[in-house]
């Protein structure tokens, strides 16, 4: 069953779609839905990252800082 969902479009935006739309004979409602599942039904490309994406020499700070500042830690 569908969900109605009210989502505030800039006018130039839904302008462009809706002239989209019938160049595609299609509804502005069939592009964006077509949009969100393109968008967030693809499977997620590359490995997850696993190790620390910085190498290179240096300490590691506290593991769970509790009275440090984490921009001290991040920015030193």
């Amino acid at each position: 069953m569908p969900v109605r969902t009210t989502v505030d479009i800039p006018e130039p935006l839904h302008d462009r779609l809706r002239e989209r739309a019938e160049k595609s004979g299609t509804s502005i409602r069939a592009l964006i839905v077509r949009a969100i599942e393109q968008t967030y039904t693809a499977e997620a490309k590359g490995d997850r990252v696993t190790g620390p994406l910085v190498k290179g020499p240096g300490k590691l700070g506290p593991r769970f800082p509790e009275e440090e500042n984490p921009h001290d830690l991040v920015l030193s």
